[in-house]
Formats: structure tokens, C-alpha cells, sequence
């Protein structure tokens, strides 16, 4: 299942809300609870495989769904160097609060890992369970800086932004206030008040977020009911047929 294969399908159903002026793109099902959502990662759209592979899913189990583009991504307003780890967390936050009704399975992958738990943090009552993919709480501080050069730790301090060439597509620009607000909302160093159920899939060939930042994330973790797997073939994105069907299994396993 590619990208593009199924991007067109869904775009005459695309919606928006209003945030300050501002407007998030989404795509959502109606269906019985749990309801799911999706968050996405860093500089990826609701259009890529996972999102839409769990969009059929649900449908399948008749599960309400809903994925969106992050404020500066995809169909969403704004510049992506405006944006910070807060502004996502509260447009998550805001997704939650506005769009869905009832017990909520959050499924964030990579950057909507961390978004996912901030989110869960502000909204215990809401969330069922929490699934990560990869997730990467304070990659900011902890993955991304520290592969910083001197040079460009400099170049962004005194710039305010640094380009930083990506295996994914154009360069990622880097802000000097993504990195600080980033600090401000790292979770990693004491224990993180979600106790829900917590399932984390992490491909122990990724290049981008070490499995062992997953182990990092068990240990902080509240909830007695987390269970790390670890797919020992499987790259950052985990998106091949049998990744796909793993997750499957984990959303069947929390929903029913």
C-alpha cells in the first residue's frame, strides 16, 4: 500500500478546523469506541502509509478514526519554522477535545509519540490506551542536538535557524526556538504521569531513534501495563506488510 495510491482517494474528504486564525487539516470515520488517532511525525503528512492503513483498519472494525496534518505539514496553515514541540501539543490537545467523543486509542509515530504523551498527560480521562511507533520524546534535546557539528550548534544559536540535510526529502529547517521549547517540554527525565495501557513497536534498525529510547521511555512510564516489542529487522518507519500487520494486532489487542 503506497502513499500515493491512496492520497487521492481521500482528498475530496478532507476538512478543517480553525485554530487562531489558523486551520488543521483532517480526515475523520464515525464509528463505536475505542475511537482512534492518529498523530504523525516529524515533517510527515496524514497521507503516508501508516495513517491511511490504520484508516482502513478501522473501518474494517468499524472503530471511529481520525488523522491529521500537524500545523506547517501537509494540508494544515502555517510555515513549519513557526512551529514548536508546544504548538503541536496543543493543536493535538485540541484535535482531542473538538473532533472526538468518548475513550480515544492514540497511535503516535516518531514526533507524535511524544505529542501523543504531552497529550495524554493533559486529558487522562480521555485516552484508552496509547500505541508508539518509534516514539521519540525530547528528540530535540536528546537525538538532535547532540549529532549536531559545533558549527551548527553555533549556526542556530546565532541564526535562529539551521537547514539540516534529511534522507527523507528537502532539508528540515531547524529553529533555534524548536530546540528551546523542545527542553521545556522534555519528559524523559522523570516519571511520566500516564497509566493507561502503553504498547511501543520499535524496528531495531532505526537510524533516526535508537530502540533504546524506547527502553528509556518503559522505565519513566507510570502505567504498570506497558510492553515494548522490538522487531529486530525493522527500520524508523515500520511500514512493511508484516510491520503493518503487527500493529493491526496491537490495536485489535487494546480495542476489543
Amino acid at each position: 500500500m503506497s502513499d500515493s495510491e491512496n492520497a487521492g482517494e481521500a482528498k475530496s474528504s478532507f476538512d478543517r478546523m480553525r485554530v487562531d486564525g489558523d486551520t488543521i487539516a483532517y480526515h475523520q470515520l464515525a464509528g463505536r469506541p475505542p475511537g482512534i488517532v492518529f498523530l504523525g511525525g516529524f515533517r510527515s503528512d496524514m497521507t503516508g502509509t501508516k495513517a491511511v492503513f490504520l484508516e482502513a483498519l478501522a473501518r474494517r472494525r468499524g472503530q471511529a478514526f481520525l488523522r491529521f496534518d500537524h500545523f506547517g505539514h501537509g494540508r494544515s496553515s502555517g510555515r513549519f519554522e513557526d512551529a514548536t514541540i508546544s504548538r503541536w501539543a496543543q493543536d493535538s490537545i485540541r484535535v482531542l477535545d473538538r473532533l472526538t467523543e468518548g475513550p480515544q486509542l492514540l497511535i503516535g509515530s516518531s514526533m507524535g509519540g511524544w505529542l501523543m504523551l504531552l497529550a495524554a498527560r493533559a486529558r487522562p480521562a480521555r485516552i484508552h490506551a496509547l500505541i508508539g511507533i518509534a516514539p521519540a520524546p525530547d528528540f530535540t534535546s536528546d537525538l538532535m542536538w547532540p549529532r549536531f557539528s559545533d558549527e551548527q550548534r553555533a549556526a542556530v544559536m546565532r541564526d535562529g535557524i539551521l537547514h539540516l540535510p534529511s534522507q527523507y526529502g528537502d532539508p528540515a529547517p531547524i529553529t533555534r526556538a524548536l530546540i528551546e521549547d523542545g527542553k521545556r517540554n522534555n519528559l524523559l527525565d522523570a516519571s511520566i504521569d500516564v497509566t493507561c495501557p502503553v504498547r511501543l513497536l520499535h524496528g531495531m534498525q532505526d537510524p533516526d531513534v535508537p530502540w533504546q529510547h524506547s527502553l528509556r521511555l518503559v522505565e519513566a512510564l507510570r502505567s504498570p501495563d506497558v510492553r515494548l516489542t522490538l522487531v529486530k529487522d525493522g527500520d524508523h518507519r515500520l511500514s512493511r506488510d508484516d510491520d503493518l500487520a503487527l500493529l493491526a494486532r496491537t490495536v485489535a489487542d487494546l480495542s476489543d
